[in-house]
């Protein structure tokens, strides 16, 4: 299967900097995402350094940034900030601070102002309606749904998934995002139903070279791989 045939978009999900080149010469990413998270595992220290570099070096697909701030007050000012540093900047708002208060007022107001969100942490539907409602007639923006974790939560993501794509046709501005993939099968899903965007890590896009794989010679590739290991291991029993 090629990937440039797919419907839905593949955004690179990470915080490596050398590995977002590598993901940008491939034709079939259309955009990147990446998070507090993410960049604290790759070691960044530099919030502002990291993003500014980024967009040197990538400043013709969305990149979606997000803010750090706990607070509306101060999440607003650096959602202003950050999307200045690009037109394809995307800001990325919580869909609740930390102690669950919706961010749908400050949405609103960033949507009012032109600001591109990219909201995110959403795993139900009623959250969903809420941001749809605050970025219509806005500019260009994203839903993120994390259907990785709705699934984790033992719930199929599908339902919520499609619901989320039906209650958005009315704003053509606004893409749904399936977050947090857990395996690479959820690409295909997020395809069949059209879902316009999914976020993936590079070891989860690695994975897609096995797309089409004759089944036959990955079961005998499998027990190739459990007999070498138990060679190496230098297992023996007394028969």
């Amino acid at each position: 299967m090629d990937l440039t045939d797919l419907a839905v978009k593949i955004f690179a999900d990470g915080a490596d900097i050398a590995g977002m080149r590598v993901m940008r010469d491939k034709p079939y990413i259309k955009g990147f995402t990446t998070n507090p998270t993410l960049m604290r595992k790759a070691g960044i220290t530099d919030y502002e350094g990291f993003a500014r570099s980024v967009i040197c070096a990538i400043p013709d697909l969305p990149i979606s940034f997000e803010v750090f701030a706990d607070d509306f007050a101060a999440m607003e000012a650096q959602s202003r900030r950050i999307a200045s540093w690009g037109d394809n900047v995307y800001v990325k708002i919580p869909v609740t601070d930390t102690s669950g208060r919706s961010a749908v007022p400050l949405i609103r107001r960033l949507a009012a102002a032109g600001v591109k969100q990219n909201v995110t942490a959403l795993m139900t539907l009623q959250q969903a309606q809420e941001v749809a409602g605050a970025l219509a007639g806005g500019p260009s923006s994203y839903i993120s749904v994390f259907a990785g974790r709705i699934a984790d939560s033992g719930r199929d993501p599908l339902p919520i998934m499609s619901a989320c794509l039906r209650l958005m046709e009315s704003e053509p501005q606004l893409e749904l995002i399936w977050a947090s993939p857990r395996e690479v099968y959820n690409i295909i899903q997020a395809n069949d139903i059209g879902c316009h965007i999914i976020t993936v890590t590079n070891d989860l896009l690695a994975k897609t070279a096995l797309f089409g794989k004759d089944l036959d010679d990955f079961s005998r590739e499998t027990v190739q791989m459990f007999y070498s290991d138990a060679v190496a291991a230098g297992f023996t029993l007394t028969v």
